[in-house]
């Protein structure tokens, strides 16, 4: 149990005294000195009202270790982000640091890449993974960098690496813009998303190359989500100008449209 320790941290790091916190929660400061110092255990009452006054949920305040936490973590956690189904609340990262206590950009090589959905949220996981530093990057944001295999994507090409930033709450999904997504049945998958939670709980996901047909994801079935930065190739592509090559955001938006369509008319016949 890690309470004592937590609602110490927390109530530091909101720069009150335990006077301060004992009031907003209408107990006395000798009651709430004893919580954390451990003499006494504070019953399910009380845990609530820590709870809402710290905006951590409880399960959290009991069981995990605060202090271990990175600040980004810390930081969002405070905010009252948590787990919940619709990707609003802060999913606790299993992340890296360096010897200077700043975030590590961990990479995921592609040996690596099938057992990613089982080691995401493995701290033990995380540790092996290669890590690096960006110094371009905000050391204030969680970035890891992905392996892309295919063609589904271009101008990324097969054997790419695509960096993203970690992404909290997936209701701030912008339409049409690029995203790694982690889902169970697929794995690491690099595409265009359109945030359909508020419509059917789910997201669009997109090729920007046409061949692909565009299908749906639902939210209770996505692991992460990382919005793109910048990617790298393994190889220079010459660009193939031609006179159609505005055709393609049109296909694109097209292609959008048809999946759309394709994805309510098999909910009206499964209703059938």
């Amino acid at each position: 149990m890690h309470l004592k320790e937590n609602i110490k941290l927390l109530r530091k790091r909101l720069k009150r005294s335990q006077e301060d916190v004992a009031g907003s929660l209408g107990i006395t400061r000798s009651a709430y000195n004893s919580y954390e110092n451990g003499v006494a255990e504070p019953g399910i009452t009380v845990l609530m009202k820590l709870s809402d006054f710290y905006q951590v949920n409880i399960d959290k305040l009991i069981r995990v270790d605060l202090s271990t936490l990175a600040e980004s973590q810390l930081s969002q956690l405070e905010k009252g982000y948590d787990i919940d189904i619709t990707g609003t609340r802060l999913r606790v990262l299993a992340t890296t640091v360096n010897d200077e206590n700043e975030e590590n950009v961990e990479m995921v090589p592609v040996k690596a890449k099938a057992g990613y959905t089982a080691g995401y949220a493995d701290p033990s996981f995380i540790k092996i993974l290669p890590a690096f530093n960006m110094p371009f990057l905000s050391p204030n944001k969680k970035y890891r960098s992905f392996p892309i295999s295919g063609d589904s994507m271009p101008p990324v090409i097969d054997g790419a690496y695509v960096t993203g930033e970690y992404l909290q709450d997936w209701n701030h999904v912008k339409n049409g813009r690029p995203y790694i997504v982690v889902t169970k049945e697929d794995g690491i998958v690099f595409k265009i998303l359109y945030n359909r939670i508020e419509e059917d709980g789910s997201f669009l996901l997109c090729s920007t190359n046409s061949r692909y047909e565009p299908y749906a994801v639902k939210v209770q079935d996505i692991l992460e989500i990382w919005k793109f930065t910048h990617y790298i190739n393994p190889k220079f592509e010459e660009p193939t100008a031609t006179k159609d090559d505005d055709v393609g955001p049109t296909l694109r938006i097209l292609q959008r449209e048809i999946g759309m369509i394709k994805d309510k008319v098999k909910n009206i016949e499964d209703k059938i």
